[in-house]
């Protein structure tokens, strides 16, 4: 990973932050693109010192905000003529029905279209690669989900399993999609279920609710370094070169649900979400 330029959004905690702690280890020059900037300048430093290397670099980029994407998008397009790897790292789950800046519900909006135009975006940047990367982190959660098009923001009927398995299913359709759309370049892209992670995913910012379930499940799941593993493996090592468009678990290849399986529903999902980007 030596000078390779590597983006993780969602970067200043949990695996976010471990995954670019670990890769900054291996010399890559990472960029840490995070929502708030005061979080995002205190997670820098953190990871500076736990890497012992000061090539790491923050952006500011809110997924909830297509405007926000565009300008950082910019921003990293003219001072990264060429990106080795982006980590899709980001993940928001709400208990309550939340919008974006742009009207979709939040778990949708960040977790999937945010990504999707982050990674549209930048494509041309990663094709220049010597061999570009895309790691979608995804989530078994996955597998109880649906792509509800006939009211794909839940404006109707929410609740907090129905988006965040949408957002997770339309993660892997994202990247099978995206994989066919690659073939034959430098780039390749892969999802990845991280396993049960300890992080501050379902905890409100703003009054702390879900802290007693974080504490009361903490001891038996993984750190965030444990479920960074198979994302990092999936971004430096050799071996994976050559697959694109599978699901990753335990950094061996897993079998996803049938429906995230189904070409037919990857290509409508990308279709939808070019129209809702603006792409």
């Amino acid at each position: 990973m030596q000078n390779k330029i590597v983006l993780v959004t969602g970067a200043n905690s949990g695996m976010g932050m471990a995954t670019s702690v670990e890769l900054a280890r291996k010399g890559a020059e990472v960029v840490m693109l995070c929502r708030n900037e005061e979080r995002g300048q205190e997670a820098l430093r953190t990871a500076r010192t736990q890497s012992g290397s000061d090539r790491i670099a923050l952006m500011q980029c809110d997924l909830a905000s297509l405007a926000s994407i565009r300008a950082v998008a910019e921003k990293i397009n003219a001072r990264y003529p060429v990106v080795d790897v982006l980590i899709n790292n980001a993940g928001v789950v709400n208990l309550k029905r939340q919008t974006t800046a742009d009207g979709f519900e939040m778990m949708l909006g960040v977790n999937h279209l945010g990504h999707f135009l982050l990674t549209n975006l930048l494509l041309e940047a990663l094709q220049k690669g010597s061999q570009g990367r895309i790691v979608n982190v995804s989530s078994d959660a996955h597998k109880v989900g649906k792509i509800h098009f006939e009211d794909p923001h839940l404006s109707h009927s929410f609740n907090v399993v129905k988006g965040y398995a949408q957002s997770k299913l339309a993660n892997i359709l994202f990247t099978r999609e995206l994989a066919k759309r690659v073939a034959g370049s430098r780039v390749t892209v892969n999802s990845v279920h991280p396993g049960a992670v300890t992080t501050n995913l379902g905890i409100s910012r703003e009054t702390g609710f879900g802290k007693w379930v974080y504490s009361l499940l903490k001891p038996f799941f993984l750190t965030p370094a444990e479920g960074a593993k198979t994302a990092v493996y999936l971004a430096s090592s050799p071996e994976v070169g050559q697959f694109s468009g599978r699901y990753f678990y335990k950094m061996k290849i897993a079998t996803p649900s049938k429906k995230a399986q189904d070409d037919g529903l990857a290509r409508r999902l990308w279709e939808w979400s070019e129209k809702e980007v603006g792409l």
